[in-house]
């Protein structure tokens, strides 16, 4: 079966891995040791100002958006995404307000966005979806002009650019995913970026709300802060992450140019497009008979995905709200293979197999 995701791996993370095994120290709320390592090295790779590592996207996203205060107001996002990122809404006491996607790229629709900003809009997640960049330019002119904070969803996008610059780079706060199903693959991990002439002051904040508020730590002595949660990094994932990070450009080319090869030989109209500033953590295509293609994959040996349903339409959040664009993508969305570790006898099966199905 060629698998919708794979990590890429060598000995170089068995033997990190087994390293920190051996120290014993698999695991602590400070980060002092990999964690802290990893935050440095992320931080020059992304060329942020700060960066905060936590144990998975949710948490990035939940103290982000814990930090801003959200209470009562309304969060601009897409309903075309992980539910985690919805869910970190109403986490923190916020109202989401769903905002319908553009069909060429299914990132957040900036004219959907400025119809639905009112006086107690307090936040726009932008969510860049399998990687390529939302309209930065765009929604940076409203937030700025509106006065709203942008936080950054970016679980699809490590690796990807915008303005010449790493996304994480520029944004108040950019929250990022490392998964085994990621570009950068860890076993449970994420990280909050952060760009601000207070950088200094959110990290030490988010720092303790990710270690149960805990601050002014000396020896064994500690202060409690903030109201904070237990949503800090382990020593062994960081320490793969580390591995992972030093590859990673060469497993964002594959990805690249295996996108690059579906956008051009898929016999499709509606497809991912091809742009070198995405990373490239998915790629999609729309099929009008969504299951039966599945099914035909699969017998061929294939794994495809369906990222994502709705959210909007889910039980938890189902409401009147009518988004088009999200209700017709959500029924023919199709996610196909993308990792470094296809072969070029991989994706040509892939590209034959979905050609005569269509």
């Amino acid at each position: 079966m060629i698998k919708l995701f794979s990590p890429t791996i060598s000995n170089k993370e068995i033997d990190a891995s087994t390293r920190v095994l051996k120290s014993l120290n698999w695991a602590s709320g400070a980060g002092n040791d990999k964690v802290l390592e990893f935050e440095e090295k992320i931080k020059k790779y992304l060329g942020s100002d700060e960066c905060v590592a936590v144990d998975n996207g949710t948490a990035a996203l939940q103290l982000a958006l814990d930090s801003i205060d959200i209470r009562r107001k309304q969060v601009l996002v897409p309903s075309l995404t992980f539910v985690s990122t919805v869910h970190s809404v109403i986490h923190n006491g916020g109202i989401p307000i769903f905002v319908d996607v553009d069909l060429k790229t299914l990132c957040i629709d900036v004219i959907d966005l400025k119809k639905k900003i009112t006086e107690k809009s307090k936040v726009i997640i932008p969510m860049h979806f399998g990687g390529l960049p939302c309209d930065m330019n765009s929604i940076e002119t409203i937030a700025k002009r509106k006065k709203i904070h942008i936080v950054e969803d970016a679980a699809h996008a490590f690796g990807s650019q915008i303005f010449k610059k790493k996304i994480g780079s520029t944004s108040e706060m950019v929250c990022f995913s490392f998964h085994p199903v990621k570009n950068l693959a860890v076993p449970k991990g994420g990280l909050i970026s952060i760009n601000s002439k207070h950088a200094k002051k959110i990290k030490k904040e988010l720092k303790s709300m990710r270690w149960c508020g805990i601050d002014n730590r000396k020896g064994s002595s500690y202060d409690v802060t903030n109201l904070g949660f237990n949503f800090y990094m382990d020593e062994i994932s960081a320490a793969i992450g580390i591995e992972q990070l030093k590859k990673i450009s060469i497993l964002n080319k594959k990805r690249k140019n295996v996108a690059k090869r579906y956008h051009r030989e898929l016999e499709l109209e509606k497809k991912m497009p091809f742009d070198d500033n995405c990373s490239y953590h998915m790629y999609w295509i729309l099929i009008k008979n969504r299951k039966k293609f599945i099914n035909e994959m699969k017998l061929k040996g294939i794994e495809t995905g369906t990222h994502y349903s709705p959210v909007h339409l889910m039980s938890y959040y189902k409401s009147n709200i009518k988004l088009p664009i999200t209700e017709k993508v959500g029924k023919e969305i199709v996610t196909l293979p993308m990792h470094a570790n296809l072969t070029k006898k991989d994706v040509d099966l892939i590209i034959n197999t979905a050609n005569s199905l269509i």
